[in-house]
């Protein structure tokens, strides 16, 4: 059963050995959830958190699987390997920007 799992095992040893942004949003994450720890969140404020945190790790991987795979394809300037690159960047941008507002709506409150 576990051999069915070894890529995607591989892939996660490749993301925590060489993606120093993946580290950081690990890091991050466990931060707020030990927060939600902390302020005892409900039920309902930790399926946000949890999908939040997600998210973020979730686009971060596809992005660093993006920039892999630009990078496998051309190692030379090209502006559409330039604007993929960028694109999958953004993405890891709105999904943490959409964390951090959620982590403000819910610990605010609790902090005020």
């Amino acid at each position: 059963m576990i051999e069915r799992f070894k890529h995607a095992f591989e892939g996660g040893c490749t993301l925590l050995t060489k993606d120093r942004n993946f580290i950081l949003h690990i890091i991050a994450g466990v931060m707020v959830f030990i927060l939600g720890m902390i302020y005892d969140i409900s039920k309902l404020e930790w399926l946000f958190v949890v999908l939040a945190i997600a998210l973020v790790w979730l686009t971060e991987a596809l992005n660093t699987a993006i920039e892999y795979t630009v990078d496998l394809v051309t190692k030379d300037y090209h502006i559409d390997a330039k604007r993929a690159k960028d694109i999958g960047a953004f993405s890891v941008l709105l999904a943490s920007l959409l964390a951090v507002i959620i982590g403000l709506m819910i610990f605010v409150p609790k902090l005020l």
